[in-house]
């Protein structure tokens, strides 16, 4: 698995503005979540965990979609524990009905619609517990973006590190060794992906760490 990401700005092709999505994914690490998918989805469908507005679903999606594959996306859609009212990234454009909640899920379905990627991002609006059990068999390339608790994130590892086929790669973000940069635990299910002997990695695009799964 030998790429180069960084020309990838030549080859995406979308039909809208993708940095006017709502979310946390640096350019240069959604370009990476394509060149990767690109390369794994020829083998199998792709996953990801926490999918907020679709940003990420995008990048994902339109790799999928050039080896007609696809990207079943999990996430609740109430948003993760620092999204809430009151908490660091709330943003009140996502409030739900109610005025007490976060609902990005009409947000999430805009933006897969507005790429023409409907036929492609199969939205799974669960918690990523449930989704383990609905979803059947493995993935040829799985990204961990969900809530960022200690135990949603090591949960989230647990739940689908196994469900990685050989040779796909798992991809994790909001990883900062420095742990005054951001919190520890997406750092912390890296590490253990590292330390457990399945994995290798293959790149490291600001805090998005891309793993090859080498055995199982």
């Amino acid at each position: 698995m030998t790429v180069n990401s960084t020309h990838l700005k030549m080859i995406i092709d979308f039909p809208q503005d993708i940095n006017a999505v709502k979310g946390f994914l640096d350019p240069e690490e959604g370009e990476a979540l394509y060149t990767w998918s690109l390369i794994c989805t020829r083998n199998g469908d792709a996953l990801e965990i926490g999918s907020y507005c679709g940003k990420s679903s995008v990048y994902i999606g339109s790799a999928a979609k050039e080896n007609k594959s696809r990207l079943y996306s999990v996430d609740h859609h109430k948003g993760s524990e620092e999204q809430q009212p009151g908490q660091e990234y709330f943003d009140p454009d996502l409030i739900d009905c109610s005025g007490k909640g976060i609902d990005t899920l009409p947000h999430f379905l805009e933006t897969i619609n507005g790429f023409c990627l409907e036929s492609i991002v199969i939205p799974v609006v669960s918690t990523s517990e449930e989704a383990s059990e609905d979803l059947k068999g493995n993935f040829s390339f799985i990204f961990i973006d969900g809530g960022h608790s200690e135990e949603t994130a090591q949960k989230d590892y647990c739940l689908w590190s196994e469900r990685l086929s050989i040779n796909g790669v798992l991809a994790i973000h909001d990883v900062f060794p420095n742990p005054n940069d951001g919190g520890r635990p997406p750092y912390n299910i890296y590490i253990r992906a590292l330390d457990s002997g399945m994995f290798e990695e293959v790149e490291a695009v600001k805090s998005l760490r891309l793993l090859k799964k080498i055995k199982a």
